[in-house]
């Protein structure tokens, strides 16, 4: 019977020791990652592993106790540890996955298309070969002459060289070449323009590239310098790389040291000049040619630096609505949206659709750009709103999945975890202010469509010089 008992006792034993070690090393894990990540004050991570470390010795003594009770208790207790620890480790994974998407990304990437008439004999890109195709000229911006040498080792062809878009099309329209080449964004902006002419023509072929880009992050200790940061909004689904016209425009001007932020929003058809070729175009149009050139030009229209920027598209504000079970907002008027969707004045609630169609409407408004910038506001306050709640925590998994891919910075990892261990030491309550820029409608000729001239908003020189007076304000 002793034997028997010894065996019991032993096995019993066995089971507590290895718990006993489970729990050692859940702990170390979580702690580990916990450090590793860095996004806890010092003070406050010497708090938690003492936690940790006094919550282990107190259940892996009752693990290891000679009453039958204690021991009962150590189990239950150990289980509950290990599975909180588990639910940790968990958020501690997303949370250092969400982390390293921050930080330059050295390419951007084009869509290309081989385009001819909807009535045309052509369907195949290879029924092309030794015909005539008509693109414009190669600039060293973006991905042409890449898709070019790509399109040169499938098919031989004549190169027809023209200066812009509207001279290419009219080429292919009246017979003078068999197919054109034209870009995603380019083809987006014709549609927006000129929809007759988009509803003739038809892609037969299509070829994504990328694009090397540079850097243009200006560095600065985010929690002792003041800096600005370029939202950029692009017109479109998918990947978040992919240039196209650029829809949401704001500064947003961060002191750590006053903990005021500005948000200057500028209108979509703002008329200002890109800085790559000299030209004026509207705002919007700036993005197709790569995020370097919104910051440029905004950077000139301000007499500003840029020292970041954050790239979000479509999918991620239907993303992060839906995540949060949808959003509230207060409309200021009663309107119909071009997607069909109905909003009244007054509380609306919202999911990621209704959202995204909300913060883009601007033709059901007689001010246009003006109110779409207002609804943007209402949007990103009432996210905010949702985010500050305390049933984030059960979404938080969630949320950081849904942004996962949908956005793009130049501001890297160690800036934002420096950032994030300042406001929870500090626990600062900072102070947003917005201003918006305004200007008067116009028709003017643009570098993207020079065909025709285009609704424009020619800036007023009093909102310049206010909006830079408070940036300065703020920045100093």
């Amino acid at each position: 019977m002793k034997k028997v008992n010894n065996k019991k006792k032993k096995k019993n034993l066995s089971f507590m020791n290895y718990l006993v070690i489970l729990l050692i090393v859940i702990t170390l894990l979580t702690a580990g990652l916990i450090y590793f990540i860095n996004i806890l004050p010092l003070q406050y991570f010497v708090v938690f592993a003492a936690v940790l470390a006094i919550s282990n010795f107190i259940i892996c003594s009752l693990l290891l106790a000679k009453g039958k009770f204690q021991k009962v208790i150590g189990v239950l207790l150990s289980i509950i540890m290990i599975i909180i620890e588990i639910m940790g480790i968990t958020y501690e994974l997303n949370t250092l996955d969400f982390l390293k998407q921050f930080g330059f990304n050295n390419y951007k990437t084009e869509n290309y298309n081989v385009i001819v008439l909807n009535d045309s004999k052509y369907n195949d890109i290879n029924e092309l070969d030794k015909k005539s195709i008509g693109h414009l000229k190669v600039n060293k911006k973006d991905g042409l002459e890449k898709f070019l040498s790509k399109l040169n080792n499938k098919i031989s062809y004549k190169d027809v060289v023209k200066n812009d878009m509207d001279e290419l099309i009219n080429e292919l329209i009246r017979s003078k070449v068999d197919a054109i080449i034209l870009e995603d964004s380019q083809l987006e902006i014709l549609e927006e323009e000129n929809i007759v002419s988009y509803k003739k023509l038809k892609k037969i072929y299509s070829l994504e590239v990328s694009v090397e880009i540079k850097d243009i992050s200006k560095d600065v200790n985010v929690t002792k310098d003041s800096f600005n940061i370029y939202i950029s909004g692009i017109d479109t689904y998918g990947a978040i790389t992919k240039t196209s016209r650029s829809d949401v425009n704001i500064v947003a001007t961060v002191n750590p040291n006053t903990n005021e932020i500005l948000l200057t929003s500028i209108p979509r058809d703002y008329y200002v000049t890109l800085p790559s070729f000299l030209e004026k175009d509207k705002l919007t149009h700036a993005g197709i040619y790569g995020i370097d050139e919104s910051v440029g030009a905004i950077e000139n229209l301000l007499d500003i630096k840029i020292n970041y920027y954050v790239k979000v598209n479509f999918t991620s504000l239907i993303k992060i609505v839906d995540t949060l079970d949808g959003i509230t907002v207060n409309s200021k008027y009663d309107f119909t949206s071009e997607d069909g969707y109905k909003y009244k004045k007054g509380i609306n609630n919202l999911n990621g659709e209704k959202a995204l169609s909300f913060v883009r409407e601007r033709k059901a408004f007689s001010d246009g750009d003006r109110v779409r910038g207002e609804n943007q506001e209402l949007v990103l306050a009432a996210l905010i709103d949702k985010i500050l709640t305390p049933s984030i925590i059960t979404k938080y998994n969630d949320l950081l999945k849904s942004i996962k891919g949908n956005f793009n910075s130049n501001i890297d990892d160690a800036n934002i975890t420096k950032l994030i261990k300042m406001q929870l030491k500090e626990n600062n309550e900072w102070k947003i202010n917005s201003i918006s820029l305004d200007g008067s409608d116009a028709s003017e000729y643009t570098y993207s469509y020079k065909k025709n001239k285009l609704y424009v908003m020619l800036p007023f020189k009093e909102s310049i010089d206010n909006a830079k007076n408070k940036i300065n304000e703020v920045l100093k």
